[in-house]
């Protein structure tokens, strides 16, 4: 009896074991395919599912984005130059059928396909090109191997070129031809430099000798104006000392001649001078100092009284017009009022230039620091 209990258990646990065993967990990114016996039977989505035990297979197919790398492989451009290229695949299964049914393994696959095409693709093109056209090959590899692998039910989704390596003969050549365009570049930059340079300290020279001249034209204006105010302040000073004098000598007599004579006589003597010159006749001036002294009774007049304006005329017919103080200061005025306007016009003149240097300077910096390819 016991014997009996215990092959009812152990049939019991077998086939409990053997249900289980039918157990299938199909993860969220997985999709699963029921074979039963070599024939396919359907899908099996994520989640909880319960196959055949024994006689079914469960082959679960990754739907995530998986990333393929592709080896390093020389190849030969179109201008003859051996290259060093590698690559990077982004693909996706979207029908996991085709995935395994119509290909062996979609990943050997896909890797393979993409080195002849980017073997086929980099050789139709020149160093140069692929150097700076990456996205161009980037895009007709992703169209080229999408395109082959959709009867595998395998979705390209980006293609990227990793490195692009040139072999050490064509590498040196390339470093000395960007050395050779460097320099090319940096001479033109520093010749357009100095010929910005010598435009702006011609332009600068220009400038400052216009203002040099401006300056000088200035001073000579205000030079002259007050020469001439000068000149007529002194002549307006003669001409009221020539008035005065020929108002105090009308009366003046033979006495007072003499004592001015004397007076000459005097200050030439006291003079450096070896000789000595007299405008007049030395028996007549001690004729006239004898009359002084007493020796005539009666010492005659020079003249008399007269009346001056009668003779010479009004002092304005003869002077002219005399400017006054008014006018004078009114004319000053005047004149540095336009040296101010010119020397506003002149610092803004000078501004201008300054900004005109800084704005040469600036394009200068800009252009010596912009990236050379």
């Amino acid at each position: 009896m016991a014997y009996e209990i215990l092959i009812a258990i152990f049939f019991v646990v077998a086939i409990i074991a053997l249900l289980i065993s039918g157990v299938v967990i199909v993860q969220p990114y997985e999709q699963g395919l029921w074979i039963v016996l070599g024939q396919y039977r359907k899908r099996l989505n994520p989640g909880f599912n319960w196959v055949y035990p024994l006689i079914s297979e469960v082959i679960r197919m990754d739907l995530r984005t998986q990333v393929l790398d592709v080896p390093k492989q020389e190849v030969i451009t179109k201008d003859n130059s051996p290259t060093n290229v590698d690559a990077i695949v982004y693909i996706r299964v979207i029908d996991p059928e085709k995935s395994y049914f119509e290909v062996t393994n979609y990943h050997v696959a896909t890797v393979s396909l993409a080195q002849t095409t980017l073997r086929s693709v980099v050789g139709d093109m020149e160093l140069d090109e692929i150097l700076y056209n990456r996205d161009f090959i980037n895009a007709k590899l992703r169209d080229i191997l999408d395109h082959a692998t959709d009867a595998w039910g395998v979705k390209v989704e980006a293609v990227e070129i990793r490195e692009v390596d040139p072999i050490g003969r064509v590498k040196e050549a390339m470093e000395e031809q960007t050395s050779a365009e460097r320099k090319r570049r940096a001479a033109i930059l520093l010749a357009d430099g100095k010929k910005k340079a010598a435009i702006l300290e011609a332009e600068g020279s220009k400038q400052a000798m216009i203002l040099n001249a401006e300056g000088v034209r200035q001073s000579k204006i205000l030079e002259a104006e007050g020469e001439r105010i000068s000149r007529i302040l002194r002549a307006q000073g003669d001409a009221q000392k020539l008035r005065i004098l020929s108002l105090g000598a009308s009366p003046l007599d033979k006495k007072a001649l003499t004592v001015l004579s004397l007076e000459m006589m005097k200050e030439m003597g006291n003079g450096q001078a070896t000789k000595i010159i007299f405008p007049m006749e030395i028996s007549r001036m001690v004729d006239q100092v004898a009359k002084y002294l007493g020796a005539s009774d009666k010492v005659p007049e020079v003249g008399e009284a007269v009346d001056v304006e009668r003779i010479v005329g009004k002092a304005a017919d003869i002077l002219g017009p005399i400017p006054r103080p008014e006018e004078l200061k009114t004319e000053i005025e005047s004149i540095e009022k336009e040296m101010a306007r010119e020397t506003q016009e002149s610092l803004k003149i000078a501004e201008s230039v300054k900004d005109e240097m800084k704005k040469g300077k600036a394009e200068k910096k800009d252009k010596s620091d912009a990236p050379v390819a």
